[in-house]
């Protein structure tokens, strides 16, 4: 099994199909959209593939370490990463291709007017740790 990053962007993909924003949709299909992540999620669960997933809220901070002694720097109250991670999920998948399976599955999404989004996932793989030696 091999563990993969299912990111959703606000922006820096490609736009998806159906490119209205979401603060564009009714209710109805913001419920709508959920509940399909949510129904995706529960399907993952059920055959072992899905380890966790969240989306996240628009607001964000840069931090870094300064020095010692010194508060961590902070840059905003406008991180860039807000502008581009919507959410994510983790998946723990047989292959490569099953990874992209999925990740065709859930850009299909629903969107506004309930149309599938078609939107762009990045798909990402975690790292192995090295291999250790022995002496």
């Amino acid at each position: 099994m091999a563990k993969y990053l299912l990111l959703k962007h606000y922006r820096g993909a490609p736009p998806a199909v159906n490119d209205v924003p979401m603060d564009r949709w009714t209710p109805e299909e913001i419920s709508d959209h959920i509940q399909y992540m949510r129904d995706f999620a529960a399907q993952l669960e059920s055959t072992g593939e899905y380890v966790d997933g969240q989306a996240l809220a628009a607001e964000g901070t840069w931090v870094r370490y300064d020095g010692e002694g010194r508060p961590p720097v902070t840059d905003g109250p406008f991180a860039e990463t807000k502008d581009l991670i919507a959410g994510w999920m983790v998946i723990d998948v047989d292959s490569y291709d099953r990874a992209l399976e999925l990740a065709g599955q859930l850009s299909a999404a629903p969107g506004a007017g309930g149309e599938p989004i078609h939107e762009w996932l990045e798909i990402r793989p975690f790292m192995h740790e090295p291999p250790s030696v022995t002496d």
